[in-house]
């Protein structure tokens, strides 16, 4: 079986959610005998080239549109334009079938698609609209929505992570359910297991007192992962747990916002804004945090959830999209209301207080994590719906 996956992401060019399933999935897809060829965009010419990374052939493409002072739309329109003359020398996938991932590879996927005649199938991590929940009120919003939509129409199948999503591109898109497979996503657990290589005293003391409870987050900060919440319920967690610290892990555009708003509270002494951490550190703060919370607002699926869960971390989420089918409240961690600071002070300070009870939800989740979302299962439920896309 042949699989040609069109992706904006792929290492060491990973951002979010979306990249690092991609590229935790195609390895996964090659040890059970799937000729997976990937080809992705990147900024550097001296990045181009093609390299078997984990068994997967990874075409680097090197587009100046990457670098392009515009909307995001207008790039990813040039960027494919790259894609498409880089990919006209496969020239034929017959016999195998072209993978897509959301919409910013779409128009090279839907042109070598009507070139080639084979099929067409998409992952829809997420939505403009859904993003916004539900609101579509400019021109690039609308833009974004009409290549979803083409994207959706053109692919023979769709694979969704969630009920949430075949709900939502059920609803927005009117895409008929025999068009819909939920197959979820995952995470190394073998890896996320192993032992950790530093002490873990010495590596909290980069954070936090040896006294002070570590409130850990780690998300791209953009305002549909709700860490404005997280920050408005801290004055009501100090006021119950004064030397509690958070700690918040990642950047994005929301990052001088959030700090504006610590300073306003006047809680900038308990927050630590720790930027871009490896993924390394990343899970060493989920091994030494008394909890990981995730307040978002908007949420596919939640893969960071997944994580927190693999390393023992008790997690905090809130009660929306996968988060909801992801983690059972008080079976696996704890939910609490979206976009309410208060339901969030409750759920942070449940789990400082009741910190057996917490480890206990976090055993659960580790075991449900190590069951239900292992990419050999998810790499076999992907290669049973590209059978039946072929077929």
């Amino acid at each position: 079986m042949k699989v040609l996956i069109l992706s904006w992401e792929y290492p060491p060019n990973v951002e979010g959610g979306m990249g690092r399933h991609v590229a935790e999935l195609c390895p996964a897809l090659v040890t059970q005998n799937v000729d997976v060829q990937v080809i992705t965009p990147v900024a550097e010419a001296n990045m181009a080239g093609v390299t078997d990374y984990d068994g997967v052939k990874v075409h680097r493409v090197f587009t100046s549109h990457l670098k392009d002072k515009t909307d995001i739309y207008t790039q990813a329109v040039g960027v494919n334009q790259s894609l498409e003359v880089y990919a006209q020398q496969f020239h034929c996938y017959k016999g195998g079938l072209i993978h897509v991932h959301d919409w910013l590879t779409s128009f090279a996927g839907i042109t070598l698609k009507n070139t080639w005649g084979c099929p067409l199938v998409t992952t829809i991590h997420a939505t403009e609209r859904g993003r916004a929940r539900g609101y579509i009120n400019n021109t690039l919003q609308y833009s974004i929505e009409n290549a979803e939509r083409n994207l959706i129409a053109d692919s023979s199948q769709i694979i969704v992570c969630s009920q949430h999503m075949l709900n939502e591109v059920k609803h927005f898109f009117h895409t008929p359910e025999s068009k819909l497979t939920i197959i979820p996503n995952g995470v190394n657990f073998e890896d996320l297991a192993e032992p950790p290589t530093q002490d873990l005293a010495t590596f909290r003391a980069k954070y936090a007192l040896p006294d002070e409870p570590i409130i850990y987050s780690v998300v791209r900060l953009v305002h549909e992962k709700g860490l404005h919440v997280l920050v408005q319920a801290m004055p009501r967690i100090l006021a119950d747990s004064p030397k509690a610290r958070l700690v918040i892990a990642g950047k994005g555009p929301e990052t001088p916002y959030l700090k504006e708003q610590a300073k306003h509270l006047g809680i900038t002494d308990r927050v630590n804004f720790a930027g871009f951490v490896s993924d390394e550190d990343r899970d060493l703060l989920f091994r030494v945090a008394s909890c990981a919370v995730f307040p978002s607002l908007y949420e596919p699926f939640g893969i960071v959830a997944l994580e927190a869960m693999s390393l023992g971390c008790p997690i905090v989420v809130s009660d929306v999209g996968g988060f909801s089918e992801v983690v059972k409240h008080n079976q696996t961690g704890i939910t609490t209301y979206p976009n309410d600071p208060a339901s969030v002070a409750w759920g942070v300070l449940y789990s400082l207080k009741h910190r057996e009870l917490a480890q206990e939800l976090a055993t659960r989740a580790r075991r449900s994590v190590e069951e239900l979302f292992n990419w050999h299962r998810i790499a076999r439920m992907t290669i049973d719906f590209y059978k039946k896309v072929l077929e």
